[in-house]
């Protein structure tokens, strides 16, 4: 399809490309990693719609949420956050693992935690933070991961939602077209 779709988050505007994701499928590419002013951006505006929420701590899945993630935490006054990592790392023992299936990637994938951060949300409120929720793919498999860790989901919240396929409650700025082909 190609072409580029602005987007407006606070004072910040952003071409984002469309991009092919499949025949039938485009989208408006949205990365936050390396723009420092969009993700404090996105990160005041989020914080201000978060603040209210009791949580203990936010996890969100790696890599794009991971700077959004950092902000939120440090506004939020929470000293600690948990990364889905999407593979096993040599360091992780006991770990648990659910599988998502994302638009923009072409395979399943794992989410994966292990036993130091199954131990830091057991029995803890969890905010799940994501840059941009499509299908919700992403979070309900972080969802799983918080219930397999007997931890308890108390909001969800992403800068954008993309498309009408996610239809559960979640707070999030903007909405994201896709582009049929």
């Amino acid at each position: 399809m190609g072409g580029v779709y602005s987007i407006q988050i606070g004072n910040i505007v952003r071409n984002l490309p469309v991009v092919k994701i499949n025949d039938n499928l485009s989208i408006a590419s949205f990365v936050m990693l390396g723009d420092t002013e969009l993700v404090l951006v996105c990160a005041e505006k989020l914080y201000e719609r978060i603040k209210e929420i009791d949580f203990d701590i936010m996890m969100g899945a790696e890599a794009k949420a991971i700077p959004l993630l950092q902000i939120l935490a440090m506004k939020a006054d929470c000293n600690r956050y948990v990364i889905c990592r999407k593979q096993k790392k040599a360091y992780m023992k006991e770990i648990i693992k659910s599988e998502v299936d994302s638009i923009t990637t072409d395979k399943t994938q794992k989410l994966v935690l292990d036993k130091n951060d199954i131990d830091r949300i057991r029995n803890k409120k969890i905010l799940l933070v994501d840059d941009v929720i499509s299908t919700g793919s992403t979070i309900r498999s972080m969802e799983d991961l918080v219930e397999k860790a007997e931890g308890e989901v108390v909001g969800k919240v992403a800068v954008l939602k993309e498309g009408d396929l996610y239809e559960e409650d979640f707070i999030y700025l903007k909405d994201l077209p896709i582009f049929d082909n």
